[in-house]
């Protein structure tokens, strides 16, 4: 039997408990985006197609990320590699990538599901908020790595390795040493300096000129 008396006065008074015991609270209010939290660690934010150390792109367009993603958000087209112009090692690359953040939860299903490690997740969500939707629609450029010292821009041959496993075994671009007055004649400025080793690019012979050392920083 329900009493009248506790549902007229103790039930609103206990449905406002929550109301109440944050009324007095400091609030937590985050002046995005001028002001910005920090992420944790392994926060799941804006996707980054990865590259080689010597500039070759990662994806191989098996479109197995595309398979993976629940919210249909992922469009891959491969494309096979030819003389004089290769994107990856292997056979295949991704010729077209595309993410559509409209439809994307950010799950990381798709990064599992790479094979290669190619399509990984950066701390990165400040691009997100944007009042233009075809904006939000990513392209291979958008998505893919930036060019760090040592790494040539694609197309090219591979340089680590004339065998494209070697890649996979993850073999690193050969080091030899460097003479000094080659350096000074390539860079008389002096503005980078390759110190006393050198990066060589396997089968092409040539030298990326990038500092293996602590010279560079």
């Amino acid at each position: 039997m329900t009493n009248p008396i506790r549902e007229t006065l103790w039930d609103p008074i206990a449905g406002f408990g929550v109301t109440f015991r944050t009324m007095f609270r400091k609030p937590v209010t985050v002046q995005y985006p001028f002001e910005k939290v920090p992420t944790a660690p392994r926060f799941h934010g804006r996707h980054q197609l990865n590259r080689w150390p010597d500039g070759l792109e990662k994806c191989i367009g098996c479109e197995l990320c595309a398979w993976a993603c629940p919210a249909d958000a992922i469009y891959v087209e491969g494309a096979s590699n030819t003389e004089g112009d290769r994107h990856s090692p292997g056979e295949r690359y991704g010729r077209v990538y595309q993410i559509n953040y409209l439809r994307c939860i950010l799950c990381g299903l798709c990064i599992e599901a790479c094979p290669t490690r190619a399509l990984t997740m950066t701390n990165e969500y400040q691009d997100f908020p944007d009042n233009n939707r075809a904006d939000l629609i990513y392209e291979k450029n958008d998505l893919l790595a930036p060019l760090l010292p040592g790494m040539v821009e694609p197309p090219h041959e591979m340089m680590i390795s004339d065998d494209h496993q070697d890649y996979y075994r993850g073999k690193q671009l050969p080091i030899f040493p460097v003479d000094p007055a080659e350096t000074a004649e390539v860079n008389p400025a002096g503005t980078v300096s390759t110190g006393s080793t050198g990066v060589a690019t396997g089968s092409t012979g040539a030298s990326t000129g990038v500092s293996t050392g602590g010279s560079e920083e």
